[in-house]
């Protein structure tokens, strides 16, 4: 191998590893002239000025006296930002370790600068080997991409889903509209169509929700379907209003909460609006869809006086 592309790779595997390199000992290092380390530090600058992926960029610093690696802040998160997510995704417990573990491994190793790995890798390790998985078992990460792939192009996709009160597989013709979490599961979000499977379907002013890891099989067809700007599906407006994700009609609640956390009440209801406060409680109003809410409300106890 060519005596100086042995140099730039030895120098170029050193920074990479965290070390702080000195012009001048790597000078004596390789017996060469500081020139000569100067044209391969530019060398090594110029790969991660372009490689654009990676993020990272080598600076000269002042206090250590020599060249370090460094992220680039703007583009990547930060330790806490990188720590925070973990900790979000490993609570979710919405993946099989299978799909889990790399997702994680690759937030680590791209958004943590090095010499903080280690410390954030041991934050997060007992829960990473406590992980349990959801029961299911299922891998669907590439199938949630198919799916949201068919809901920006607007194309009618055919499933065969397993219901949760029946051992026979349903199928299904249906306008995907999105995909969202909640509570464990990833959910699409979908209008039933007429098929030969369904020739009566009645169509419904809310979509209707399935478990994606209940879709036993699925088929995204070349045909498109378009939905008025009107009724266009807006997944934030749709999470404010949905509760457990059970589908239904829009409706309207009030009721008195009595409870000491009223902020646990307007975080769990976006939609909720304080009407007043009295030596009761806190008289609340919302609108949810479907009859999710209604678990909820049994759930209170004593805590919760049902007005309408």
């Amino acid at each position: 191998m060519d005596k100086k592309v042995e140099r730039i790779i030895n120098i170029y595997n050193r920074i990479v590893e965290g070390e702080v390199i000195n012009k001048a000992d790597e000078a004596e290092r390789f017996e060469v002239n500081e020139r000569s380390i100067q044209r391969d530090l530019d060398d090594i600058r110029a790969y991660f000025a372009n490689n654009f992926e990676s993020n990272r960029g080598l600076v000269y610093d002042r206090n250590k006296k020599g060249y370090i690696l460094v992220q680039n802040e703007k583009k990547n998160l930060t330790n806490s930002e990188i720590l925070t997510v973990c900790k979000i995704l490993l609570e979710s417990r919405a993946l099989v370790k299978e799909e889990m573990y790399p997702i994680i491994d690759k937030l680590l190793q791209c958004c943590v600068p090095y010499g903080n790995l280690k410390k954030v890798s041991s934050l997060i390790g007992n829960e990473k080997l406590h992980y349990l998985e959801p029961h299911h078992g299922k891998v669907f990460v590439d199938t949630m991409w198919d799916i949201s792939s068919a809901v920006y192009e607007k194309r009618l996709m055919k499933i065969r889903y397993q219901k949760l009160k029946e051992a026979d597989k349903v199928m299904r013709m249906i306008q995907p509209v999105g995909i969202m979490f909640s509570e464990y599961y990833f959910y699409l979000c979908a209008f039933m169509c007429e098929s030969e499977e369904n020739p009566d379907v009645v169509k419904r002013p809310f979509p209707t929700i399935y478990r994606i890891d209940r879709i036993a099989e699925y088929e995204v067809l070349d045909e498109h379907f378009n939905l008025p700007y009107r009724d266009r599906f807006e997944e934030g407006e749709f999470r404010k209003r949905i509760q457990f994700m059970f589908g239904g009609e829009l409706r309207t609640i009030k009721f008195v909460y009595k409870g000491l956390s009223i902020e646990s009440v307007l975080d769990r209801f976006p939609t909720a609006e304080i009407i007043k406060q009295d030596e009761r409680g806190w008289h609340i109003k919302a609108e949810v869809y479907g009859d999710g809410v209604d678990i909820w409300l049994r759930g209170q106890g004593d805590l919760i006086d049902l007005v309408e």
